[in-house]
């Protein structure tokens, strides 16, 4: 699954959820939802991360949306950890940020989208 970089934030839109970074997405109802806005007050708080693994982990396989104060530099992470979008801070370059995308082609532990590690992956 690779990261959509997006330059504009809509927080409405047809079964989208937002959630601040403190809701126990556990026990979150899925049931119709096709995208979640996961919020980043500061680009130091990283609990959203946590959200988007339990998410995917859990099985949904919509569109998990990064927004706030969304720095380049955490676009892989997001990546790996389940985000399918992100919403750059306006002082994001984001053609810069797409080639951070590119940096690494794999990557040797599992992830939220690939558990498995790589030694154990077929092929």
């Amino acid at each position: 699954m690779s990261l959509q970089i997006i330059t504009q934030h809509t927080p409405d839109g047809t079964n989208a959820r937002a959630l601040a970074n403190d809701v126990d997405v556990q026990t979150l109802d899925l049931e119709g939802l096709e995208r979640i806005d996961l919020n980043f007050p500061k680009f130091t708080d990283g609990r959203a991360f946590s959200q988007a693994f339990v998410l995917r982990r859990r099985g949904f396989s919509g569109d998990i949306r990064a927004h706030g104060d969304v720095l380049i530099d955490q676009l892989l992470q997001m990546q790996r950890s389940g985000f399918s979008s992100a919403v750059l801070r306006d002082d994001q370059d984001a053609a810069h940020g797409e080639k951070l995308l590119t940096h690494y082609k794999a990557f040797y532990q599992g992830d939220a989208v690939n558990a498995e590690p790589k030694f154990a992956r077929v092929g």
